[in-house]
């Protein structure tokens, strides 16, 4: 990279743990994924012999392998998302399960730091010899499992693994060293996370040469040698400061981006940001879905060509929704730009949420945007890649409020709680949200500040809002020198003083969308958007219409009507079809939790345009 620019500082996220949510919407995902996603996904991993595994691998028990290669990752993703539940709710007997199952991670890690529970056991002889064979990115999980864990508890035993087994990648792979282009990236950013809880530099510089090997011809294994996937299926074509497109694998190569981004916080140094703005701008302007879904095709579970968006065989895996999330967080403390936290929020409502059924124990790897009644949420994979990144990504979902900018606070999601958040100048400022959101568009934000000062709170103005209005509660409307939009934020410069209170309405009307007309499977169609909430009209609720034979006029009139015993509580919309059937329209998150049956976000654009009234 170019010679580090230390001014390049990016904003700086609070992490969920200092985020209270109180919410309907979010403390029942949480209060679900606690009580119950956790439980099943820890006795899948049991009931599978992925934690298994680990015992028979340090000597503990009698057994071979069973399973896939990758399947100690799975474990780790748990763990992770377990450690995150105890960050905000102390549960004994589960903090007693972690440890039990950390002995067995620990026990099975070679004298040298090396930690793959398949090569240990089934094929001592072929590491380090096939770069697809995932064990750099089970590390990778691991170092995520094991710096949540030590923050959870402040215990550093699984801290101590993984530093042991970074250690180890370092002393075989670097700089006249090894050669290594990790066929499924995520150790890169891991890498990231493990120098900023122990301040070892060596470790981001790892995860930096990790990136800067991709490109060059170093891959060798089954990826390389399939001449439909290439070295383009995991990112490593070009260097990676040239990328100018997205390609391959959807998870990996969101993956990649992330930790590009967390290089340049980690650094300083800009070397990357070209790149990734050009493939941000690819990404999201010619290959996402409306629901923020990526990766329309099974072959490749990745991208084809720009605006190969079809909606039965959308592929859309979960995974690749939490990726684009975890990318475009760090893109927004990068820039400082609101258009990023728009497309986190995007996924939060949308894309990832769709992934886990309400009752938090079936899921979906893939997420079409039109079914014929065939799709259905199950309980596990082969490969679980997905219920166990819904583990671990919905507890932290908090991470993704706010974040301290250079002169203040940025509101970037909207959900009842409360923070208290140390600004960039050392001042304290309390933060109370209450908020009815997504389904209703109004916000009041009390700010208190430790003492009466001068500071800036930025508050977004989410890209589907077409109008809003911002005062005080006390004061009225806010003066034009201390409010201004800028990069998608309100701009709020003020002097502020305990108990004052920010009334943001968000206006929030029922949206017919339009798709772009290169995308050819939604040519003639329409969805229907309210917030962020993306809808879709399901069989369940309405009988008697028939799949993809009605239509709808993108005049027709909706009725606004909360449900709170309806899929949890939501908003669902009233209309008409074009042919004047009663039409009942529900979130896509929460499809396919009640009667199977077909599904579909874009429908059929009436021709005649005939306004029905109810």
């Amino acid at each position: 990279m170019s010679k580090i620019d230390h001014s390049v500082k990016g904003w700086q996220g609070v992490p969920f743990s200092s985020v209270n949510i109180q919410g309907a919407f979010w403390r029942r995902r949480l209060e679900v994924l606690k009580s119950v996603t956790i439980g099943v996904c820890l006795d899948q991993c049991e009931s599978t012999h992925r934690i298994a595994n680990f015992a028979v691998a340090g000597g503990l028990t009698e057994g071979k392998f069973e399973g896939i290669y990758y399947n100690d990752s799975d474990v780790y993703k748990v763990l992770e998302g377990a450690a995150y539940a105890l960050m905000t709710e102390p549960d004994p007997s589960l903090e007693a399960e972690i440890d039990r199952i950390v002995e067995l991670i620990e026990a099975a890690q070679e004298s040298d730091g090396y930690l793959c529970a398949y090569f240990t056991l089934e094929a001592p002889d072929r590491k380090w010899t096939d770069m697809e064979k995932h064990e750099m990115y089970n590390g990778g999980h691991l170092i995520e499992a094991a710096v949540a864990y030590y923050q959870a508890t402040g215990k550093r035993r699984l801290l101590d693994v993984a530093c042991r087994l970074a250690d180890h990648y370092d002393a075989v792979f670097g700089p006249g060293k090894r050669h290594w282009a990790e066929g499924h990236e995520e150790i890169e950013l891991a890498l990231v996370k493990l120098y900023r809880i122990t301040g070892e530099e060596r470790y981001w510089k790892l995860g930096l040469w990790l990136l800067e090997e991709r490109g060059h011809g170093h891959g060798v294994g089954m990826i390389w040698d399939k001449p439909e996937w290439g070295p383009a299926y995991c990112q490593d074509d070009v260097p990676v400061r040239d990328i100018r497109e997205v390609k391959g694998h959807a998870v990996r190569a969101m993956y990649l981006y992330t930790a590009m981004a967390d290089v340049v916080l980690a650094s300083g140094d800009t070397a990357y940001v070209e790149a990734l703005d050009r493939v941000w701008a690819h990404t999201t302007e010619r290959n996402m879905y409306l629901t923020g879904g990526i990766g329309p095709s099974l072959h490749n579970e990745g991208f084809t060509s720009d605006y190969d968006l079809p909606n039965e065989s959308a592929y859309c895996e979960t995974c690749a929704a939490i990726a684009m999330a975890f990318w475009n967080h760090r893109m927004n403390l990068l820039h400082g730009d609101g258009k990023y936290a728009d497309i986190v929020e995007r996924e939060m409502f949308n894309g990832a949420l769709a992934g886990i059924s309400l009752s938090g124990d079936k899921f979906f790897y893939v997420n079409p945007l039109a079914s014929k009644g065939e799709h259905h949420r199950v309980e596990w994979f082969h490969t679980s890649c997905c219920p166990t990144n819904l583990v671990r990504f919905l507890p932290a979902i908090g991470q993704y409020a706010y974040a301290v900018t250079e002169n203040g606070i940025a509101v970037n999601q909207y959900m009842d709680g409360e923070t208290t958040i140390a600004a960039a100048d050392g001042r304290k400022v309390r933060l109370i949200q209450s908020t009815a959101y997504p389904w209703e568009g109004r916000i009041a934000l009390a700010v208190l500040p430790e003492q009466a000062g001068e500071f800036e709170i930025r508050l977004r103005v989410p890209g589907w809002c077409r109008g809003y209005r911002v005062s005080l509660q006390e004061e009225g409307r806010l003066g034009d020198n201390e409010a201004r939009l800028e990069k998608g934020y309100i701009v709020l410069n003020r002097k502020w003083s305990p108990g004052d209170t920010v009334l943001l309405d968000l206006d929030m009307p029922v949206e017919t969308v339009r798709s772009r007309p290169e995308a050819e499977a939604n040519r003639g169609r329409i969805a229907i958007q309210r917030g962020p909430v993306v809808y879709c009209v399901e069989q369940t609720g309405n009988e008697g219409l028939d799949y993809d034979a009605f239509a709808l006029s993108p005049h027709a009139p909706f009725a606004v009507e909360h449900r709170e015993e309806l899929l949890g509580g939501v908003t669902v919309l009233r209309g008409h079809t074009a042919e004047g059937m009663p039409l009942v329209l529900t979130p896509y998150y929460a499809w396919d939790n009640r009667e199977a049956g077909f599904m579909q976000v874009w429908v059929r654009e009436a021709e005649d345009r005939q306004l029905y009234r109810f």
